[in-house]
């Protein structure tokens, strides 16, 4: 990292990214939650739609938008146009989710999602990309600290906005809520000059480096470059695990706080476990950026990996509902960790490569894969030996990641893969001291 480039960022893009970060954390995610509730809660039986139909449309639209992960990101690493990408990702978010309330037929309704769930694949890598390419690596890790604090922020008001203002108009209130972000999304995109993102920067390319653009583009398989750096392909495999261990908590404890507290109820304890958490994350997420380059990558990471093992734990020591909703809180500790660290060890692995962004798309599959696998284990585990050994299964998990990230996964701050690490050679982490 010596001689990495320092960038002076005006005071307008970083506005912008702020904006842009608390704007587009609704929109990123197209209807999420709301599409169950709009589809059986508005449209019902009575046109076909149960709690089957709508988990095959959520099925299908989140296989589209996994095996979007890594394209997006290698479009991402070729285009100079990221801000014309972001854009009409968000166009087409949020127009595939005001068909909605139009269409009735269940392809068309799955056609929709998937376009929104394969445009949604794009803002992960671009809003990481962009970052760097206005920040620059020296700035990057604060920088998106506070991406991740605003992004936090910004599903926690949009999250209180549709709940209050779905009691008085019900749940199409969330349409329009979208579009109303995703027109400010766009106005925060354009707020950052083209001209103040750094087009090598922003793909991982130091201007100190060697390499060129044309040595850079020879490859440009994400999956090639994933499997040329061992550390890349073990932090997949820790992105899978801290998922699997993850994703599939929060489900778990709506659906045993329904079976406590009733349908109702349960609505709105996830609802305050959804905002709340969120608002955990915030100060987390800056706090990591802010303290990620001093006190390592790895001890923070571990800390993640702890606080997701011990929620598990906690979790079956009681059936009280609002301890239940006090232990989720730590899901605020865990993945405002995760959010904030995910894009800096693959920028530390992939520096001088070219390769940032298509192997975060790499990284994303195998954890959209770990996530997609969560449910399916806590449910099978659930109708077979009930809620507190899904959850002990689920803390396992996290152990074993823990275990994992401790004995075989290096610092990464300092790390350079020009010195024998993209080739898997075992390149030794720099000390801070070095850096």
């Amino acid at each position: 990292m010596n001689g990495a480039a320092v960038r002076a960022p005006s005071a307008r893009s970083l506005r912008g990214l702020d904006a842009l970060n608390f704007f587009l954390a609704d929109v990123r995610d197209g209807l999420g939650p709301y599409l169950a509730i709009y589809l059986i809660a508005v449209r019902g039986p009575d046109q076909g739609w149960n709690e089957a139909t709508t988990g095959l449309i959520m099925t299908i639209a989140g296989i589209a938008g996994l095996i979007a992960q890594t394209p997006a990101g290698a479009l991402i690493d070729r285009t100079s146009r990221k801000r014309a990408v972001v854009i009409a990702g968000a166009i087409a978010v949020t127009a595939s989710c005001l068909l909605l309330p139009f269409i009735t037929n269940f392809y068309l309704v799955a056609a929709t999602q998937s376009v929104a769930g394969i445009a949604g694949a794009i803002f992960p890598p671009a809003l990481a990309a962009i970052t760097l390419g206005v920040v620059g690596p020296k700035m990057f890790a604060k920088r998106i600290g506070r991406n991740e604090g605003f992004n936090h922020a910004g599903n926690a008001a949009s999250a209180a906005i549709a709940g209050g203002t779905a009691y008085f108009f019900g749940p199409i209130v969330v349409f329009w809520l979208m579009a109303v972000l995703a027109f400010c999304s766009i106005g925060a995109m354009l707020m950052v000059p083209a001209d103040a993102i750094d087009d090598d920067l922003a793909r991982g390319l130091d201007h100190s480096t060697t390499e060129t653009k044309s040595d850079a583009d020879e490859e440009p398989s994400g999956f090639t470059a994933l499997l040329k750096n061992k550390y890349l392909v073990l932090f997949a495999v820790l992105a899978a695990l801290f998922h699997l261990s993850n994703a599939a908590m929060l489900t778990s404890v709506g659906q045993l706080l329904t079976k406590l507290s009733g349908k109702d109820n349960a609505t709105s304890l996830i609802a305050i476990c959804i905002v709340a958490a969120q608002l955990v994350m915030v100060p987390v997420a800056v706090f990591v950026g802010a303290k990620a380059d001093a006190i390592g990558r790895k001890p923070i990471f571990l800390a993640a990996f702890g606080v997701l093992a011990v929620r598990g734990v906690l979790y079956t020591l009681s059936d009280n509902p609002f301890y239940l909703v006090g232990v989720q809180l730590l899901d605020g500790i865990g993945a405002g960790i995760y959010g904030a660290l995910f894009p800096l060890v693959v920028a530390d692995l992939t520096r001088g490569t070219g390769r940032f962004n298509v192997s975060q798309g790499a990284v994303a599959t195998a954890q959209g894969l770990g996530a997609a696998l969560s449910a399916t284990l806590a449910g099978v585990i659930i109708v077979s030996a009930g809620y507190s050994t899904a959850f002990l299964a689920l803390a396992a998990i996290a152990g074993a990641g823990f275990a994992l990230y401790l004995f075989a996964m290096p610092e990464t701050y300092g790390y350079e893969p020009g010195r024998g690490g993209a080739t898997g050679g075992g390149a030794t982490p720099l000390p801070a001291a070095a850096v």
